[in-house]
């Protein structure tokens, strides 16, 4: 039986989140650096001769109907194959985090489901359908660091200093389109360009841009869930400046490479990670 074990689905950290518009078909319009980070589910994916998806949940128990295998559907429909695949998932990122990882899941299903099929789909073909599973699929499709822009289609890769950092994830979560649906989020902020970003980081003592911007959806973040505040604060205490990532509820500081941190709540997840220049499976679509 051909098989693909042991692939990785990285975590991605938003370094700033600016809303500058609403389409008129609801979808908000964005801009933000997205960076990789070595916090990562695992996947194991079996090819199967039935046409059958099936999926097994190794750690985390899933939702029945995920991203995983909405994105296996959509590439058996576009391909009009009849192979199927058992998936097994180490699902290591907590959800409902702004970190991304039901997106990377579903780019790490259609990489490995691209070549394990032997169906050859370009990059952009598989970005075409990745778009139409969630606005970040096609940012983990392409593997880059990457300034990103209007609903997650427009990606540029830029480069990134190597750093750690500390990401505090709180019990409780938050429900995305709560965020984009509160009538006191932010719509209209200034739109930014590549060089000023660059400039910044140029501008930084230690060449860092990790505080450049803000998240314009941290304000009602904070509202709806007080331990994003919690999480921010704790960091803050211990002289690292902290910022949400995505819609939430983690939270990230730039923190050096040896930093100790102090003990958190009990309830809290903590790691300390290093940002990855490329996705480990970078290049397996051309």
């Amino acid at each position: 039986m051909k098989a693909l074990y042991d692939l990785p689905a990285p975590a991605k950290l938003n370094l700033f989140l600016h809303v500058t518009g609403r389409r008129a078909d609801g979808y908000h319009l964005l801009q933000s650096v997205f960076m990789l980070i070595d916090w990562c589910d695992v996947l194991h994916v079996e090819r199967r001769d039935d046409g059958v998806l099936s999926r097994e949940d190794l750690g985390a128990v899933l939702p029945a109907d995920d991203l995983i295998l909405r994105a296996g559907r959509a590439l058996q429909a576009a391909a009009g194959t009849s192979q199927g695949a058992h998936i097994a998932v180490d699902k290591r990122l907590p959800t409902e985090a702004g970190l991304g990882g039901g997106s990377s899941d579903a780019a790490t299903c259609l990489l490995a489901l691209n070549r394990l099929w032997d169906l050859n789909f370009s990059l952009s073909s598989l970005e075409r359908i990745g778009l139409s599973l969630g606005a970040d699929v096609p940012f983990f499709l392409r593997g880059r660091n990457a300034w990103v822009e209007g609903i997650g289609e427009e990606i540029t890769p830029v480069p990134l200093s190597r750093a750690t950092f500390a990401v505090v994830k709180p019990k409780e979560g938050i429900q995305t389109g709560l965020i984009f649906t509160a009538p006191d989020l932010r719509r209209d902020s200034p739109a930014a360009i590549i060089s000023g970003f660059a400039a910044h980081s140029e501008a930084c003592v230690d060449g860092t841009p990790f505080d450049y911007g803000r998240n314009d959806l941290q304000p009602v973040a904070e509202r709806l869930c007080p331990s994003v505040t919690a999480a921010i604060d704790w960091l803050g205490c211990q002289g690292f400046a902290a910022r949400m990532t995505g819609s939430g509820s983690s939270v990230f500081a730039a923190v050096p490479h040896d930093a100790q941190l102090a003990a958190p709540p009990s309830d809290w997840q903590v790691r300390k990670c290093s940002n990855l220049d490329v996705h480990p499976l970078v290049g397996w679509a051309d």
